[in-house]
């Protein structure tokens, strides 16, 4: 997986510790029927699945295209919030493996001069720093805070965490082919959720990087870094941000390898050197790796029977 998509923990050398996946509860637990009563119910069925699309990465398992099938399953129309996190850490007391680490990365542009300094980069990519302090509830280090982004996607959560707060919320990641499925909205074959056109009429549809990378982000589409969890217009399923903004974790392993699958790009990515905001696009991460772009979505069977 490159890594100026999303470094790995391993870039930082760090130490790798074990985590439970599902914490004890303190106090309370959450009302998983209430939870459920926020997905989306979706009908499954057969669809194609991946891209040969010029534009793709074969390297990365794009293609070949190829008929996939999914059965009924319930989906979010959000990614889960800082808000939904810290509801999760309040009634379990979760440490997030950021936490248990001490860091994790944070692009270099959002730091100020004397934090980035301070800051190790990684050696292929130098936009990405190993920030100490650096957590979901301090998205940039010690001295930011969430107290404007409680509905942005909640960030610096591994596959690790992200499966925590499924156990925790009576969920579960969506598999890789049911997050496809998901994202297409019903369109069949296009590169993004809405079409083949990323901005029809001059409209912007998702947040991505916009101007020269990393330099220079004009943020056109209103935002330099997260968006709200339900920015831009959603999918004809009523998927909110599926691709841009963040990578979301999926269930599957993405090759043969320890890596799990993370779909839908980020609000780094740019057509210079990552157009990976393609619904077909794919990368990985290690699962105890986290970054300010990555977070995730949560999923469940369906409540009703298949065709």
């Amino acid at each position: 997986m490159p890594s100026c998509c999303t470094p790995g923990h391993g870039d930082a050398h760090a130490t790798t510790v074990a985590l439970a996946l599902a914490p004890a509860p303190r106090g309370h637990v959450a009302d998983p029927e209430r939870a459920a009563r926020r997905l989306i119910d979706l009908p499954g069925g057969r669809f194609l699945m991946g891209t040969d699309d010029p534009e793709g990465f074969p390297a990365d398992g794009e293609g070949p295209v190829r008929e996939a099938e999914v059965g009924p399953f319930r989906i979010a129309p959000t990614t889960v919030t800082n808000a939904q996190f810290a509801a999760f850490v309040e009634a379990t007391g979760h440490v997030t493996e950021a936490e248990h680490f001490g860091f994790s990365f944070v692009f270099g542009g959002f730091l100020s001069d004397e934090v980035a300094a301070a800051s190790p980069s990684v050696a292929a990519v130098p936009w990405w720093r190993a920030v100490t302090g650096a957590t979901w509830r301090h998205p940039e280090g010690a001295g930011s805070s969430l107290a404007t982004r409680q509905d942005h996607p909640v960030v610096h959560v591994s596959w690790n965490d992200a499966q925590a707060y499924c156990a925790w919320s009576g969920t579960r990641l969506p598999t890789e082919a049911e997050w496809e499925y998901a994202a297409r909205g019903g369109l069949e074959q296009r590169r993004y959720p809405w079409g083949d056109d990323l901005a029809p009429d001059g409209r912007h549809m998702c947040n991505i990087w916009r101007g020269d990378f990393p330099t220079l982000n004009t943020a056109e589409d209103g935002w330099a870094g997260t968006a709200p969890a339900k920015s831009f217009r959603p999918n004809g399923f009523g998927l909110y941000n599926a691709v841009g903004n963040v990578w979301e974790w999926c269930a599957d392993r993405f090759a043969r390898d320890t890596g799990r699958v993370m779909r839908g790009g980020s609000y780094l990515c740019h057509d210079s050197y990552c157009n990976r905001y393609r619904v077909a696009a794919r990368s990985s991460n290690t699962p105890d790796s986290s970054t300010g772009n990555i977070g995730f979505r949560v999923a469940a069977d369906s409540t009703t029977p298949g065709p």
